[in-house]
């Protein structure tokens, strides 16, 4: 409206933000339980803040699959199944496929090393990479996570396509969601993780896309097999085979 200030709408719109962020991470620190029930005046109540942009970042969160809503009950944790994990890896790799053809019908993407804005973009990555690969060699899983999402987030978004960047951003998150209700149940995480970050930014760079694909395959197989072991330590009995990379 003419003459209406907008740093109201503004304020809410970070607000609505910051507190999806802090849930996300309730969630993805283990803090927040799966099926875990809650309302947006609890949640409101325990930032302090009014109930509209608390309600709008919940329904951000279950936009996400991160949340389930209950109309009568509010909100509560989404409960992901080792079934979901595959699905979400299967998804994974249809991207990453996507990505890697893209680098094998142009060999000057990652490579021109001589354009100051690719250099600093995969050195950036690169940094990412080793932070996450020294969180994960220790067992620190919060940290893990969150340079290994920056990770994911800033390799994609240089070859280009923006849809798919944020598109496996949130597989990425809700991978991480499923995979935190299974290892936060264990006690010693080190050894146990996955660290190949910057050798697949080496791969990548070299134009090696054989030597990536063969690398994610492991992980995949890696990252099932350990929540496979975890669910069946906790009753649920295993499913189907596992997913390779598509057209494997």
């Amino acid at each position: 409206m003419p003459g209406t200030s907008g740093s109201g709408a503004v304020t809410r719109s970070t607000l609505r933000q910051q507190i999806a962020d802090a849930l996300r991470d309730e969630v993805l620190g283990g803090r927040l339980q799966p099926g875990q029930a809650f309302t947006v005046k609890e949640i409101a109540e325990q930032y302090g803040v009014s109930a509209t942009p608390v309600r709008e970042a919940l329904v951000d969160l279950s936009a996400q699959g991160l949340l389930e809503a209950d109309q009568h009950r509010g909100f509560r944790v989404h409960e992901y199944s080792v079934e979901d994990f595959r699905g979400m890896i299967e998804a994974r790799s249809l991207i990453t496929e996507s990505m890697f053809l893209a680098l094998d019908q142009d060999s000057r993407r990652l490579q021109n090393m001589e354009d100051p804005r690719i250099a600093a973009a995969v050195a950036g990555v690169r940094r990412r990479g080793e932070e996450a690969q020294r969180a994960a060699t220790a067992g620190d899983l919060t940290v893990l996570i969150g340079y290994d999402l920056r990770f994911w987030r800033e390799l994609s978004a240089l070859f280009g396509n923006p849809y798919l960047a944020d598109f496996l951003h949130r597989l990425r998150v809700q991978s991480w969601v499923c995979l935190v209700q299974h290892l936060r149940r264990l006690t010693e995480l080190r050894g146990r993780l996955w660290s190949g970050h910057t050798d697949l930014v080496d791969a990548l760079h070299r134009h090696d896309t054989a030597t990536a694909r063969s690398m994610l395959d492991a992980y995949h197989a890696h990252s099932i097999a350990l929540i496979e072991r975890q669910a069946a330590e906790a009753g649920t009995a295993p499913l189907r085979p596992i997913v390779g990379r598509p057209g494997k």
